[in-house]
């Protein structure tokens, strides 16, 4: 059987008929996927030209690849043309984005969180940040962040105006939801979806740092993100307990896998504070973080402790509190990076 990164690394090494670079070179594969059940592999490419005259024998070259070679039973092909930006015609003044993604083995560790209050702390800073809620079946960021879900307003030639709060413009798949059905969307559908969030979002033109709150594990956003940003870094998201470090340590392979940058580890809920005597008490045990950081061969980049903030807001810290010096100091080691 051909694992997901085999199929990837035989259809990277394949050239654009109407450019004649590789698709790695290109970044040209906008989706891959393996549908198990039926043993057919689900494309998204896209070309220089999608309508050039080489493309017709390019498709039957591929098909021969899939089903001949690889013994897969079919192909199931979408060909889209690469936007202006990387087909290289963007203006070379034009400011470069820093994309960080924000990664967890597992759900449920506080990364919706982590990278909400990452994002408003950096706005402090005077960075010009945006925010992608990438967490397709559970966005959260809306919640985290205050924010009412609503369907965003668009510029005059399609662009999505994201919405703004702290000094941070959000985009997040909640805002496309009615009545938080829950989503039942397979591969091209979420990667479609991303290509939105980042060729089609009004984002100021002074943007500085794009943060991505990514699903938790290495299913298809993963693989999504790789090819639409493959200069995206990395922060990976751990709490202290044994088995959410192990499968956090897991994520951060994966991310290294795909040749993402990892910055760093943050570890979420660290401690308890008791109420009577401020002493520290390890509801989840102590050493995950340090343990995820030594794994990945990274830098812990801060320890969190399991608290509300006292401002009022149920999510977002005030740098006058422990949690808020500690996202402080995480800003700070990113900007020197």
């Amino acid at each position: 059987m051909v694992t997901i990164q085999e199929l990837r690394e035989k259809i990277e090494a394949l050239r654009d008929p109407s450019s004649g670079k590789t698709f790695k070179e290109t970044g040209g594969i906008r989706h891959l996927g393996i549908d198990t059940e039926n043993n057919r592999v689900v494309l998204i490419l896209a070309l220089e030209n999608k309508d050039a005259p080489e493309v017709k024998q390019f498709k039957v070259h591929l098909t021969k690849l899939i089903k001949i070679d690889l013994k897969f039973s079919g192909l199931k092909l979408e060909l889209e043309d690469l936007t202006p930006k990387e087909k290289g015609t963007v203006l070379d003044k034009e400011k470069k984005i820093r994309y960080i993604g924000i990664a967890s083995g597992k759900g449920g560790v506080g990364k919706s969180t982590v990278t909400a209050n990452l994002a408003v702390t950096l706005a402090k800073l005077g960075v010009k940040v945006g925010l992608i809620d990438a967490d397709i079946y559970g966005p959260s960021i809306p919640s985290v962040m205050d924010l009412e879900i609503k369907l965003p307003k668009g510029t005059d030639d399609e662009k999505i105006i994201p919405f703004e709060k702290w000094g941070v413009q959000v985009i997040s798949t909640a805002f496309f939801i009615e009545n938080n059905r829950p989503l039942m969307w397979r591969g091209p559908m979420l990667h479609k979806m991303l290509q939105h969030f980042f060729y089609d979002v009004k984002w100021d033109d002074d943007i500085e740092y794009i943060l991505i709150d990514l699903p938790p594990g290495t299913g298809d956003v993963a693989l999504d993100i790789q090819s639409i940003i493959p200069q995206c870094e990395m922060i990976i998201v751990t709490i202290p307990h044994p088995t959410a470090s192990q499968i956090a340590v897991k994520a951060g392979f994966g991310a290294k896998q795909l040749n993402h940058k990892i910055l760093g580890v943050v570890e979420n809920m660290s401690f308890f504070r008791t109420p009577e005597t401020s002493a520290e008490v390890y509801l989840f045990g102590q050493g995950g973080g340090e343990e995820v950081a030594k794994q990945l061969g990274v830098p812990l980049l801060g320890k969190l402790e399991l608290a509300q903030p006292r401002n009022g807001h149920h999510s977002i810290y005030g740098l006058d509190e422990y949690n808020g010096l500690v996202y402080l100091n995480i800003a700070k080691q990113i900007l020197g990076k």
